[in-house]
């Protein structure tokens, strides 16, 4: 063992600011479009806003850019702090929350890391409200000595939550307003964008330009109509709520339908009605299901159950459908 030497670190804190820079806005806008997803990470640990001491609070968020700057960018300019950022593995507080990488035990595990416990003289941390699902407060202290407190929703609210450390109503409540859900559709518009472009168009050179331009409605319905009219549409239950929107998108392509041709049987014309009745809601319904973990009023519970409930019967009208559709195609190249 002579001559061996052995080196103890302290672990890093890393120096952060509150001002987002063109990069950081830029990581952002890319976010915001779902492109390089599993790259918008901040590198877990523990991050130092300011000249923080000993008796400087701790936040605690996601590796998530957008929930990283978010919080230091509410924070004033002269706060000192500390901010612990946990792996959640470049995902949002609250999904992951429910995925359970913003738990107990990444926050235990992020806490002897860093040794905090060696940094502050008290034992309090300040989690985000929505983050509250994932973690155990009564745990971490059990195992860390530390507190947690829940603070309000939105960081913006912090400055003003941290006079008093307590959450109004208003704190506490999570809104979902129109420009909240406007920014959901891009990254599902990005995403889908190869099959909104091509589907549509086989369609249209395979049944016409009835059947291109329902695919493309059903399918951006599902994207960009679903998101923004979520609240308005009167059931509870994603599913639902997309098989009512696909079927008003669907209406005016069932009276096209019905009104082709209309020297053929009355029964033809029925029936060509009823296959856009039945294939567009369905389509629409399982897109709006991407939507179900964007917002904070589904449970994972829930949503299991409503795809278990819905999505059979979304496969059995699609499949209905399109059955109709492949014979009424036949049946128009026949002659009959």
């Amino acid at each position: 063992m002579s001559g061996t030497i052995f080196t103890f670190t302290t672990p890093l804190v890393m120096p952060t600011t509150n001002q987002l820079t063109l990069s950081d806005r830029r990581d952002h806008f890319l976010a915001r479009l779902g492109l390089n997803r599993s790259g918008h990470r901040v590198e877990p640990g523990l991050h130092s806003l300011g000249s923080p001491t000993p008796d400087s609070p701790v936040f605690v968020t996601a590796n998530y850019t957008l929930s990283f700057d978010a919080l230091r960018s509410s924070l004033d300019e002269w706060m000192n702090c500390y901010i612990l950022v946990l792996d959640t593995k470049g995902v949002n507080v609250w999904c992951a929350a429910g995925k359970g990488t913003f738990g107990t035990g990444e926050l235990v595990n992020r806490i002897k890391i860093t040794g905090l416990a060696d940094k502050v003289n008290h034992r309090m941390l300040i989690l985000p409200q929505l983050g509250a699902t994932g973690v155990s407060a009564h745990e971490v202290k059990k195992l860390t000595g530390f507190r947690v407190e829940y603070g309000p929703v939105r960081a913006a609210d912090l400055p003003e939550y941290l006079e008093t450390h307590k959450a109004t109503p208003e704190m506490r409540r999570v809104q979902f307003n129109l420009i909240e859900r406007l920014v959901l559709f891009p990254v599902e518009l990005v995403k889908l964008l190869p099959y909104l472009l091509v589907i549509p168009l086989i369609l249209y050179f395979v049944s016409g330009p009835l059947a291109g331009a329902g695919a493309a409605a059903t399918m951006l319905a599902g994207i960009v109509l679903f998101p923004i009219l979520l609240p308005f549409i009167p059931t509870k239950d994603f599913s639902s709520k997309g098989l009512i929107l696909g079927g008003l998108v669907a209406l005016p392509f069932a009276l096209a339908a019905y009104q082709y041709e209309i020297d053929t049987t009355p029964c033809m014309q029925i029936t060509r009605a009823i296959a856009p009745m039945m294939v567009m809601p369905p389509v629409t319904a399982f897109l709006s299901l991407n939507f179900t973990g964007s917002t904070t009023f589904t449970s994972v519970t829930g949503v299991r159950q409503e795809i278990s409930t819905y999505t059979r019967i979304m496969a059995w009208m699609f499949a209905s459908g399109v059955a109709t559709l492949i014979i009424l195609t036949i049946l128009r190249i026949t002659g009959w």
